[in-house]
């Protein structure tokens, strides 16, 4: 690849003829296939803006210009042009974020990955640029899919407002978020695609007049003066020009020429300008292509000339969510579903199969998706609403105010809770669990395995007058754990046999095995315990004072932050009891967790059973007064019990 090697900079790009430039997005296209098929990550969108990418640093000067990226999933192309080409270790600790990162380059100015809030922040540094009178420009590519949420739309009212605010907006319009961008915003995208641009016809209009003596020119003007409604009748772009937004386009996303063009003129414009560039998610990549549920989107280890798995790693959490979301649709003609334009990632896609005309598709708006779920519950269906565990955080007022306050039984499933790992810190589903306790009636569950996850859903939609929530994890699904017990609405996993046991393990959703793990290791320590899973984490069970005021010490352990979180409502619920019993929570603690696997994330943060285990034997051994053994010590013997 001897053009892309030569790559250190945007401006490298400078000396590039046209007929170099094209060759350069063929390998970057080769170098992506090649790359991503070995590590994962965002193929088909990156694939998508090749030529766009390049014509935006071309045009413009990053660092001193700022660009930047809606969600950063297609930032890769971005990344090999300003210096970074190494993606050998993409998405794993110690190699390249997925998404645009600060601590990787200057050229990195934003890492949200959740979408629709890069107007906001173009609108926030344009009017920072304007106080400070620089001439920096301000370039932010948005997709046609995350023009669905309504932050964008927020943030298009306040752009608007300054028509000498210089802002460049790239809609980079594939008619895809995940899958097939849906809603009234999409179907005027769809026109726009499909009509001949004013543009062109202007253009071709002044070739005519500009060679028909005496009357030409004045026609010409004439009809350049009334553009607004010459635009409105050749494409219907006027939707965006009502908000007093400049319109250039639709323009070829695959042609770097025009691209150029089109772009150097909204720099020079201004204000406000939204560039429509029409891309193909996939592009040059045909088993992409073929790809109809999502253009690989995302994909795992794949080989690069098929596009097929390396390996399947089974069933896995959403697909076991999925197939009862099936039966229970069978069951009941009240069940509905929502996606937030993600029916697949979050295993509706066979919901939707078998009863199309009961599944919802609110685009990237999960605000919209849980009030919308309130009204679909207050008219007497029971919605479930299926979303990341991370995504959920945008909808928090919704879920309070309207689902909440008004006793709506919807149901929130979340899909990737707890800890992610390879996508980084925004992905991580780590603050659903604190965010939710302060909800009023609302009842939180975390399944430990598949059984759980299939009894759970059917408890929640059960509820009709509160919302409820069911939680789990990414990837595959281990074997069921089996209960020995039941105390109260607890299931126990693991009976101490003793009447005095030391420790009480509460563990929380799929950390049952590590917590079994923790139990052997403390057990041969003498250290005797019992495990019980919840199974509904919200409201704590009534039976959990007693069985905690049975033991020494209470220990929680669970796949989310530590504050606010299932160990902190657990000792709340033991002091209002008056059950005065040592408690220890483990969980993420409050930091953003940088990319790297999951095992490596527990690892990092101690959420592992040798070291959960070895803070238990010292905080026992603290009881017993036998603390004077050493740290080391203590390491030592759990160490060689989990040998």
């Amino acid at each position: 690849m001897p053009l892309l090697t030569r790559i250190r900079g945007p401006r490298d790009l400078d000396r590039l003829s046209p007929e170099e430039l094209n060759q350069l997005a063929e390998e970057i296209r080769t170098f992506l296939v090649e790359a991503v098929s070995k590590t994962g990550g965002h193929l088909g969108p990156n694939l998508g803006v090749v030529e766009l990418t390049i014509a935006l640093h071309r045009v413009f000067d990053s660092p001193k210009d700022k660009v930047l990226w809606d969600t950063g999933h297609q930032s890769y192309v971005h990344k090999l042009l300003t210096g970074r080409q190494d993606f050998s270790k993409l998405k794993m600790k110690g190699g390249l974020s997925g998404y645009p990162s600060q601590a990787e380059s200057e050229h990195d100015v934003i890492e949200n990955s959740h979408a629709s809030t890069v107007l906001g922040w173009a609108d926030g540094l344009a009017k920072a640029n304007q106080l400070r009178e620089r001439d920096d420009h301000v370039v932010a590519v948005i997709g046609d899919g995350a023009l669905t949420g309504g932050m964008a739309w927020e943030a298009l009212n306040n752009i608007a407002e300054a028509k000498d605010r210089p802002l460049v907006i790239v809609v980079n319009d594939n008619e895809r978020s995940y899958a097939p961008t849906i809603g009234g915003l999409a179907n005027h995208l769809a026109t726009l695609r499909t009509t001949d641009g004013y543009e062109r016809f202007l253009s071709r209009t002044k070739e005519i007049l500009d060679r028909t003596p005496v009357v030409g020119k004045p026609l010409y003007e004439t009809l350049h003066g009334a553009k607004k409604g010459l635009k409105d009748f050749i494409a219907p772009q006027g939707m965006f020009e009502d908000l007093g937004l400049k319109y250039v386009g639709p323009i070829d996303g695959h042609d770097i020429e025009a691209l150029e063009s089109a772009l150097a003129r909204a720099k020079r414009f201004g204000g406000p300008v939204i560039v429509h560039c029409l891309t193909e998610k996939g592009r040059g990549y045909q088993p992409a292509l073929q790809d109809e549920a999502d253009r690989f989107h995302a994909v795992g280890k794949i080989h690069p000339d098929t596009g097929l798995p390396i390996a399947s790693s089974g069933a896995d959490w959403t697909s076991v969510f999925g197939e009862e979301m099936v039966k229970l649709g069978e069951e009941r003609d009240d069940v509905v579903a929502i996606t937030a334009a993600m029916l697949q990632p979050v295993g509706l896609e066979k919901f939707a199969k078998r009863f199309p005309e009961r599944v919802y598709d609110v685009g990237i708006a999960e605000q919209h998706g849980a009030v919308s779920a309130a009204g679909l519950a207050t008219g007497g269906v029971h919605p479930v609403f299926a979303v990341y565990a991370t995504f959920l955080n945008r909808a928090f007022d919704q879920v309070l105010m309207d689902v909440a306050l008004h006793k709506c039984g919807v149901t929130f499933v979340l899909d990737r809770a707890g800890v992610t790992g390879t996508d980084g810190a925004s992905h991580n589903g780590m603050w659903d669990m604190s965010i939710l306790q302060v909800v009023p009636g609302l009842r939180l569950a975390a399944p430990r395995d598949a059984d759980q996850v299939r009894a759970q859903l059917r408890e929640a939609v059960a509820v009709d007058d509160a919302p409820t929530v069911v939680r789990f994890s990414k990837g595959a699904v281990g074997p069921a754990v089996p209960a020995v017990g039941r105390v109260g609405g607890m299931d126990v996993l693991r009976e101490p046999g003793t009447d005095r046991p030391d420790v009480l393990l509460v563990s929380v959703g799929a950390l049952a095995p590590m917590c079994l793990e923790i139990a052997g290791l403390l057990d041969r320590q003498g250290i005797s315990t019992t495990v019980v899973d919840p199974r509904w984490v919200k409201p704590v069970d009534e039976a959990m004072a007693p069985l905690a005021e049975r033991h020494r010490v209470v220990v929680t352990v669970e796949d989310n932050s530590r504050v606010g979180g299932v160990g902190s409502a657990v000792a709340q619920a033991l002091r209002d009891a008056g059950v005065d019993v040592p408690l220890r929570d483990f969980g993420i603690p409050p930091r953003f967790l940088d990319h790297a696997s999951r095992a490596e994330v527990m690892a990092e943060i101690g959420l592992t059973a040798p070291d959960i285990a070895r803070q238990v034997t010292g905080l026992v051994a603290k009881l017993d007064g036998r603390y004077e053994r050493s740290a080391a010590d203590a390491v030592d013997s759990v160490e060689s019990a989990r040998d």
